[in-house]
Order: C-alpha cells, then structure tokens, then sequence
C-alpha cells in the first residue's frame, strides 16, 4: 500500500485523519460567540444594579451652583447705592427690605426651576427654609456690611 503525500497510514491501511473529526467534540463559533456575549451583557446589568456608594458629589456640584451665583450677583451694579448689588442688600434693614423681592427674582432666574436657595445677609434673608437632610451648596460674599450667604440645593 502505497501511502499518499501529506497523510500517514493508520495500523490497518487507513487515514488517520479520517477518523479525526469523529474523535473530537468541537463547539461552533456561533455557540462561543453567544455565550460570550450573554456574559457581557449579565456583567453590565450587574454592574448597574450594584448599590454604589454616594461619593459626595451633589455637596460638591451645588457649592458650584452657589458660587455661580453668588458670583454673578457680585459682578452686577448696585440698584440704587453701594459697590455692588450685594453690599447694597447688606448695608442696612431698609436698603434689604427695599431689594428683597427684587433679589429673590433675580436669584431665581439665575439658578432655574430645578435649584431652590437661601440667601441670608446680616438683615434678613430671602428664599426658602433651607431643609435639614438634604444636600446643600454653599457660598459666602464679604461686604462691608456684613457677609452674605448663598444656600443651594436640588427641588
């Protein structure tokens, strides 16, 4: 028996390789492929459905509000007298109740619907009753009549 090239003659004559094929279980690339991603997909809903701890990132995202604000209130011109709209607010009891309203409107336009606030000069204080458990922003304005305090948080 003449053996043919590439191939070796078994102990009877046969190929080997034809036997090969029924000798090994093979899976399909197919079947790899889907459990494959069945996997990744189990992988990622676990990984959203896993209590994450808060990494106190609301406290540090509302003090960026406040001081937002608070900035934009310190650049803008006083209304009647004073440096700026703040120190005006903060130089006396009528000065505040004269702009109280007034402060409230525009603190409310500058932080939108999704923000309530607080702001608390050494007259009085316009907003809301800041909440005891909620996260809260906070920043502070110097003035010459005293300092000015802005509270933030979510609505």
């Amino acid at each position: 028996m003449r053996e043919r090239p590439g191939r070796s003659a078994g102990r009877h004559g046969r190929d080997e390789r034809d036997d090969a094929p029924a000798a090994r279980g093979q899976l399909s690339l197919s079947t790899v492929e889907a459990v494959v991603g069945v996997a990744f997909v189990l992988a990622t809903a676990a990984t959203f459905g896993m209590a994450l701890p808060d990494p106190g990132t609301a406290e540090a995202q509302l003090d960026a509000y406040a001081d937002d604000a608070a900035t934009v209130l310190v650049e803008e011109p006083p209304r009647h007298a004073g440096g700026t709209r703040l120190s005006e607010l903060a130089r006396s009891s009528a000065a505040f109740d004269r702009e109280r309203d007034a402060l409230r409107r525009r603190v409310g336009r500058i932080l939108g619907d999704n923000l309530l606030f607080r702001v608390e000069t050494p007259h009085g204080a316009v907003g809301y009753t800041r909440p005891p458990d909620a996260p809260l922003g906070r920043a502070s304005v110097p003035t010459r009549g005293g300092e000015v305090v802005l509270w933030v948080w979510y609505a």
